[in-house]
């Protein structure tokens, strides 16, 4: 850490925080530039109950690779290594993980494996020699259950889930897209995937990205194509012809900061209300948010499975936090997973091929068959254009087309009934219940925690499918006299659920800083929200 970083963080040290800072990066000049006016910046900024761990980071990295042969911008590079070799020592965790991992991410650069692993040992060596403690707690290892473990992010998950259902729905995997950060490595990564028969085109913009996906979903595969914000902006026509041609398609919006390019490497949640309603018309589609990194598979498998079974496109939100950040995952068996079965016309048209139209539906569902181009006796055409309910042929018919916009809202609101009801965990008799979606769930789960070790009662529902809600969710706000609505953005979500319960009262917490939740804040806040509850 440098005297710019440390003032910038101030606000994140919590008493007994542990700050490791480089004596190298600390001169009087370093100081000026940071607008520092002493020489001890931790007592200019009142930083007495913090734990400073002072280590000549940038000299000692140096004098560790100095017979390495690399240029010394190289070797600077290496500092984080010693850096981490020492956060190693302190918290008492070895550091045959952090080499296997370096190993593997760089296996075609023995030499770049062989430097950074000797600044890692180094800096763990470090701390060993001259006896480097904190006052802090151990880091036990966590006893897990017996499996196949990985560490994956967020963007990896998603491509991985998608693969899965589409494996498991017996149908190929397309991905056209376009490069956008912070989603870039979904294309990547599912472009790496041919030897599992996944088949993803690199587009000349958005809106030819998603196109490509609709045109794969017409022809019989599973058509995707991921984004961030802007880029779903762009996409917005397309997906309109998805919903008017009611194919299965995903689109994955890794949440940024906006509007515009606005923040591309920070995160927020403040595409919410573009994916529910952000196109021309009455267009209802599905929309999911992933809670965590390892949760991004779970929910790129859902939003495939509600797109394959209801023909319907999904918008499956992720933010940058979730995307980027990595978690151990315990590698699921596909088995233990809803199946996925698409709507084939050939399977569920119990008339022969001369009596089915391209819009005829399933009567329980409202979903319209499949009919793949290339099956036998049902070939057809479909478009932008309204269409007839019974025929499939275009009609500006206005009863027609009534009975359209209403079938298409009514089939949206029936998934309902084949997804999961909403879980609320926390104090069963709580009448505070803290309400949350998406990417925030650790930090809303650690605030009910929290709040709980004061000897509070709290709950909280962190939702995963946003539009249907689920069948319960009206039964679970009813019941609790506080609700807290916690959202990286200026209320969305709480505008949604009064939208759909007009009899409920919520109150709202919103921060748009392109910065994760702060703990101690929510905690504090929502405590002054509860009063005496």
């Amino acid at each position: 850490m440098n005297p710019a970083a440390l003032k910038v963080n101030r606000q994140h040290l919590k008493k007994g925080s542990i700050v490791i800072f480089d004596t190298d990066s600390f001169t009087r000049k370093d100081l000026e530039k940071a607008l520092f006016k002493t020489e001890d910046p931790f007592a200019e900024l009142n930083l007495k109950d913090v734990q400073p761990i002072p280590v000549a980071i940038t000299s000692m990295t140096k004098d560790s690779l100095a017979d390495s042969g690399m240029e010394n911008k190289d070797i600077l590079r290496s500092k984080n290594m010693f850096s981490l070799g020492i956060v190693c020592w302190l918290f008492n965790r070895p550091i045959e993980i952090a080499e296997q991992l370096l190993k593997d991410k760089f296996k075609k650069r023995p030499k770049l494996v062989e430097t950074n692993i000797k600044a890692l040992t180094d800096g763990y060596n470090y701390g060993n020699n001259i006896h480097l403690t904190a006052t802090t707690y151990r880091i036990d290892t966590v006893e897990t259950g017996k499996g196949f473990y990985t560490d994956i992010n967020g963007n990896t998950a998603t491509a991985y889930g998608l693969i899965a259902a589409a494996e498991k729905a017996g149908v190929k995997l397309f991905l056209g897209s376009y490069p956008i950060t912070p989603a870039t490595d979904i294309l990547q990564e599912l472009s790496a995937r041919k030897d599992l028969g996944v088949k993803a085109l690199q587009m000349e913009d958005e809106i030819a990205g998603i196109c490509t996906a609709i045109g794969a979903s017409f022809a019989g595969s599973l058509g995707a194509t991921s984004t961030s914000g802007p880029g779903l902006s762009l996409k917005s026509e397309a997906l309109g012809l998805a919903v008017m041609t009611e194919l299965p398609l995903v689109v994955v919006d890794v949440q940024r900061g906006g509007p515009s390019t606005g923040m591309p490497t920070k995160s927020e949640q403040a595409d919410l209300f573009q994916a529910l309603y952000g196109r021309n018309g009455e267009s209802p589609l599905a929309v999911i948010a992933a809670t965590t990194p390892t949760d991004c598979f779970d929910s790129a498998y859902w939003a495939s499975k509600i797109a394959l079974e209801h023909m319907t496109p999904v918008v499956l939100l992720t933010d940058g936090y979730i995307a980027n950040g990595a978690s151990t995952w315990k590698i699921p068996n596909l088995e233990k997973y809803p199946t996925i079965t698409p709507p084939y016309v050939q399977k569920n048209f119990n008339e022969s091929a001369e009596n089915w139209k391209p819009y005829l539906r399933d009567e329980e569902t409202l979903v319209r068959y499949w009919g793949v181009p290339g099956t036998e006796g049902y070939m057809h055409r479909i478009g932008g254009l309204e269409k007839d309910y019974f025929t499939g042929v275009i009609s500006s018919n206005p009863e027609n087309h009534q009975l359209m916009v209403d079938t298409r809202k009514a089939k949206i609101k029936k998934i309902a009934d084949f997804i999961p009801e909403q879980a609320v965990i926390g104090n069963k008799d709580a009448d505070t219940l803290i309400v949350g979606w998406g990417g925030t769930y650790g930090h809303l789960l650690e605030v009910m925690m929290r709040i709980q070790d004061k000897d509070r009662k709290v709950a909280l529902a962190h939702f995963r499918f946003i539009n249907p809600l689920p069948r319960n969710t009206y039964d679970i706000l009813k019941k609790y006299k506080t609700i807290i609505v916690a959202e990286q953005n200026t209320g969305h979500f709480a505008s949604y659920l009064l939208s759909q319960f007009d009899d409920i009262k919520v109150h709202r917490f919103n921060r748009v800083e392109g910065q994760p939740f702060s703990v101690s804040e929510l905690v504090d806040e929502f405590i002054k929200i509860m009063g005496d509850n």
